[in-house]
């Protein structure tokens, strides 16, 4: 049994073939998926999927590059949180990489996210890219070890690495961890304590070897498990059960089925 912990199944890309996607992810042994929000413009596509299928489940928030005409409030926040298939807050963070300028409203949108994360006490799904320091200054400064979460498609140094399960985040890993190119990133997947693991697709985006360049899909995320257990020296299948575990440890809200 395999969780996809971070994908965007609601995206035009993999939705207008839905069918075909969850049967493939389902022979493929995946079992699970959390479909993230990226925006509130979207996210009642996302709420949809969950509420129609079991085995999927939705978080709410504003990706950093979005620049939604109005900033979205804790208490706006609060109250779509506020239903038994949202299990995270997030995606949200600090992405430096692709917006320019004075990013204050970045900053500001993140520490929105933490405390309304706090205040609903379900974990974080963090964005981070090219923004390591601010991302971990304002985690701590916000006190987002209260819930903690996950730092999603991590990519950064062993030292974040460590910085971001002290304060008692999971890291997360994608297909790029089986880059020809991605060999740092492989040294700090494979000194990630395997009870702080998790893994993910981000699909349709970061498609696996040997897909890369194509469409990513939940059912490829078997491809970073093999990869990690590959790093790791351990069977597929104690990476696959551990990384479920904590997945379901994580996302407490995340009901898990019998059977």
């Amino acid at each position: 049994m395999l969780v996809d912990s971070h994908c965007h199944i609601n995206f035009e890309a993999l939705h207008t073939n839905l069918a075909d996607i969850l049967e493939h992810a389902r022979v493929s042994g995946v079992s699970y998926m959390l479909c993230a929000a990226v925006n509130l413009t979207d996210y009642p596509q996302v709420k949809q999927l969950a509420d129609t299928y079991d085995h999927i489940f939705a978080s709410v928030g504003i990706h950093p590059n979005e620049r939604p005409p109005v900033e979205p409030s804790v208490d706006e926040l609060l109250t779509l949180a506020d239903d038994p298939r949202v299990v995270a807050i997030g995606e949200t963070g600090l992405d430096y990489f692709r917006s320019e300028g004075e990013l204050e409203w970045q900053r500001e949108r993140f520490r929105c996210h933490i405390r309304a994360a706090r205040q609903c006490g379900k974990p974080l799904i963090v964005h981070m890219r090219d923004a390591s320091d601010d991302t971990l200054r304002i985690m701590q400064q916000e006190s987002a070890n209260d819930v903690g979460g996950v730092m999603h498609c991590f990519t950064a140094t062993w030292e974040v690495a460590k910085a971001a399960m002290a304060l008692g985040f999971y890291i997360s890993f994608s297909g790029i961890v089986t880059f020809k190119n991605a060999g740092p990133l492989r040294e700090v997947a494979a000194q990630v304590p395997i009870n702080r693991l998790l893994i993910e697709t981000d699909a349709p985006y970061l498609a696996p070897v040997p897909y890369r360049g194509k469409t990513n899909q939940p059912a490829y995320v078997r491809h970073v498990a093999e990869q990690l257990a590959e790093l790791r020296g351990i069977p597929f299948t104690e990476l696959a059960e551990q990384t479920t575990q904590n997945f379901f440890s994580l996302f407490k809200d995340a009901n898990r089925q019998s059977g």
